[in-house]
């Protein structure tokens, strides 16, 4: 029998534990092993990551969180953050730390200050190695709004935001010397911040707003240990010979211009690669039954408050007006989609019916989020809704999850991760019984196709739960692309409907789905998985003649015919350049083949072939060639002894 000074906690195992009442998170990891105290980081209780030295008095299931953990690495990396603005504050003691949020690539904090140097960038991170040697514990209090006014009123920006809390605030010490408002948690000391390494300075705006203060932004990243350090700093190396923007560039595959901030130019190539990847995608979808439409980039802007979009997504959209009428530039295809199936009667006998777009969307982002492909504000959507009975929801989600599979798994994307995502805390339209509903029909089609995944609380869309695929580049990068949204809410507000067996209206399911997610998104994680070495099926030029001499061009020229005649896109490289580099560049260019012409070829009616990888694979007549191109595209394949990594 549990004593009231006892409190039961709950381990991730399920296994139940007695501690005495004001037992710390500390003190329940080294009740259970020396090592992981020493690597637990902070501790969630009911989900909710807190302090390890915060006394637990009640019951609760608790989770020990390391490095291994998300929210680990978030807590891991938010305290680096921390000691970097106290490394700064120590170094420019003008200096006024403003925020310091966890970001994807690691940790930033902004601070009020004339711009750093890369000089400077040196020694905050050695003042930064000596804060962690120091081995400073982090220790949190609490304050009203007025004494932490008070305690910050030599820093305007964080007054700002205090002025913002409703209630009072919580602020964190490291060592004596240096205090940041913070909500928390934090690791145990910033000895625990082992390797930490600052990566870029940026130019930023207090608020993100282009008429505040200007503030000078620091990157970092930081790991538990020196060689996870050197590993991701390698992967780094790696990433920037992959980076699809220098890639596109050297491609000629798009471009980005001042005039069109975050609005991507494409060029001839990478129209090649978009033709190709869209051919594939309407092949697989023709095949299922869905049909293409096409709706308009602007409409009206009540749609949008019918919808629910305005409500829940009004600061990522870009409005005008018309005749004196609000119009909105589309973030999103699907209330339009709902205006084509509201177009006409539908019968029971017609569902599931299956509505796909290639749908040009615009999204407002910042500047300072802008990031190539991966980051831009008009993109394109391989946009698809399904209209089904609520009976047919689990056999529409099986064929959309196979469909996905086939599709990434072309392109040589096996390592697929699935997360259902569910009714968001806040952000939300319908009713909880409505999302009940439809959160167990995904779990019910998600068990019965046998997928694993992981649940991921909250993060549903606002008008209903999702499943999301996460792929993994060669890179082992993961990249959110494709999802399907199941919508009970939407066809209601817009009153759409299907006549049953019955002879009687009932309103259908809506499933919202995408495979890519962003069309141009998808094309750049491709160009850096294959570091621009795309399988033959992709490739802008996928073969070049190359003459050993000006007398051989006539005979090449009539090489480029013919394999054009047979659907290969091939040029011819006729300058007067030595053959060494006539090679060297076509490599350097990424051409899938070289086909070298000279006094034989021209006698034999051959060509001399060798791959990308200077791999050669002898002499094949013109015909063969074609049909060994052609065999290949038609498999998609990668070119033998070549891959991603190659």
């Amino acid at each position: 029998m549990q004593s009231q000074s006892e409190v039961e906690i709950t381990l991730p195992d399920g296994n139940k534990r007695s501690y005495a009442s004001g037992t710390t998170g500390l003190e329940i990891a080294k009740s259970i092993s020396e090592g992981l105290a020493r690597r637990t980081l902070a501790i969630a209780i009911d989900g909710i990551p807190k302090d390890l030295h915060l006394p637990i008095t009640a019951d609760a299931s608790i989770k020990l969180l390391t490095f291994d953990d998300k929210e680990g690495v978030e807590v891991f990396r938010h305290s680096s953050a921390h000691v970097l603005a106290q490394a700064v504050v120590a170094i420019f003691p003008d200096a006024k730390p403003t925020i310091g949020p966890v970001v994807e690539e690691g940790f930033y904090y902004d601070f009020f200050h004339a711009p750093f140097t890369e000089d400077d960038l040196g020694r905050i991170e050695k003042k930064m190695q000596e804060l962690i040697s120091a081995k400073l514990p982090f220790r949190r209090f609490e304050a009203s709004r007025d004494e932490a006014k008070a305690l910050f009123q030599d820093n305007p920006f964080k007054v700002e935001l205090i002025e913002g809390f409703e209630e009072g605030t919580t602020y964190y010490k490291q060592g004596d010397d240096f205090v940041d408002l913070c909500r928390g948690p934090h690791v145990q000391h910033t000895g625990q911040l082992e390797a930490v390494k600052l990566t870029k300075l940026a130019g930023s705006y207090w608020r993100g707003k282009a008429d505040r203060e200007k503030l000078q932004r620091i990157y970092g990243i930081s790991f538990p240990n020196k060689k996870q350090l050197k590993e991701h700093l390698d992967a780094l190396e790696e990433a920037k010979k992959r980076d699809h923007r220098k890639i596109g560039a050297e491609m000629e595959l798009f471009s980005f211009h001042e005039e069109g901030p975050g609005f991507p130019f494409w060029l001839p190539n990478g129209m090649i690669l978009q033709k190709e990847i869209l051919g594939f995608w309407r092949l697989l979808h023709e095949v299922l039954g869905y049909q293409e439409v096409k709706t308009p980039i602007m409409l009206s802007e009540s749609l949008w408050h019918r919808s629910g979009h305005y409500e829940n997504y009004k600061e990522n959209m870009y409005f005008t007006s018309i005749d004196e009428g609000g119009f909105a530039i589309k973030p999103m295809n699907c209330p339009g989609h709902v205006l084509l199936y509201n177009a006409k009667k539908h019968s029971y006998r017609e569902l599931p019916l299956k509505i796909a777009e290639f749908g040009l969307v615009h999204r407002h982002e910042l500047s300072g989020v802008l990031h190539g492909l991966f980051r831009v504000r008009m993109f394109t959507q391989d946009d698809a809704h399904i209209f089904c009975t609520e009976d047919q929801i689990k056999d529409v989600i099986i064929e959309v999850m196979s469909l996905v599979k086939s599709f990434y798994g072309a392109f040589g994307f096996e390592d697929v991760h699935v997360e259902l995502s569910t009714r968001p805390e806040d952000k939300f339209i319908g009713d909880i019984e409505v999302w009940n509903r439809a959160e167990q029909a995904l779990q019910d089609a998600l068990d019965a196709s046998g997928t694993k995944y992981k649940l991921n609380p909250g993060d549903g869309a606002f008008y209903g739960p999702k499943i999301d695929f996460h792929i993994r580049d060669c890179m082992k990068r993961s990249w959110q692309c494709g999802t399907v949204q199941l919508d009970f809410n939407l066809p209601m507000r817009f009153e759409a409907e299907y006549v049953g067996s019955d002879n009687q209206p009932h309103t259908p399911v809506m499933i919202h789905r995408a495979i890519m997610g962003s069309f141009e998104r998808f094309i750049g994680i491709l160009t850096e998985h294959y570091a621009g070495k795309f399988p033959l099926w992709l490739a802008p030029e996928q073969a070049i003649v190359v003459p050993v001499s000006d007398k051989f061009s006539e005979y090449g020229a009539s090489v480029v015919s013919e394999l054009r005649a047979a659907g290969i896109r091939v040029r011819i490289d006729d300058r007067n350049e030595t053959l060494g580099k006539k090679l060297r560049d076509a490599q350097l260019a990424r051409v899938n083949y070289q086909l070298v012409v000279g006094e034989r070829e021209v006698e034999t009616g051959m060509v001399s072939v060798r791959t990308r990888a200077n791999r050669q694979l002898g002499s094949l007549s013109v015909p063969a060639f074609a049909a060994r191109c052609q065999d290949e595209i038609s498999a998609r394949r990668l070119p033998e002894g070549e891959g991603a990594d190659a």
